[in-house]
């Protein structure tokens, strides 16, 4: 990646419906290379999609949880994670090194409804202790831009 690079996922992180040929005009290189670049950042894995950036709070979710789980380890994570990827208010889950196994990201619509979305999880095969930690504020929100900066040396 170089600087051209940065300033093209830059300018497609603030304005993600631009055109590539406005944006070959406001980086003033041509729209091939726009075209290109967009490519191969893509064909390369950086960048994973050029889709809205949806609010859950927006959508009715405005309880925000961290849940750690512990697993049965005979099953394994892959199972599990299968498992949670059906619960719509899981919106991530990683596998973690620690105290516990996975750590999941999940939204409810209110505190009594989190208590719902916690029963399900806990229902999954192969959870087998939750613990959970409400988001009371997003002091940083997640970013990737910074590290563009950094890796580009843009910033």
């Amino acid at each position: 990646m170089d600087a051209l690079d940065g300033r093209l996922i830059e300018l497609f992180a603030r304005e993600p419906r631009i055109g590539v040929l406005e944006a070959s005009r406001r980086l003033s290189v041509a729209r091939g290379t726009v075209q290109a670049r967009l490519d191969r950042l893509v064909g390369d894995g950086v960048i994973r999609g050029f889709g809205p950036e949806v609010d859950p709070a927006a959508l009715g979710y405005g309880v925000t949880a961290f849940v750690t789980l512990q697993i049965r380890q005979p099953g394994g994570h892959d199972p599990v994670a299968e498992r949670l990827a059906r619960i719509p208010e899981v919106l991530e889950a990683h596998t973690i090194t620690g105290g516990a196994d996975m750590l999941c990201r999940i939204v409810a619509r209110s505190n009594a409804d989190l208590q719902r979305v916690i029963d399900g999880v806990v229902a999954v095969d192969g959870v087998e202790r939750a613990s959970t930690a409400i988001s009371l504020a997003t002091q940083v929100p997640y970013r990737t831009l910074p590290l563009v900066r950094a890796a580009t040396g843009t910033g």
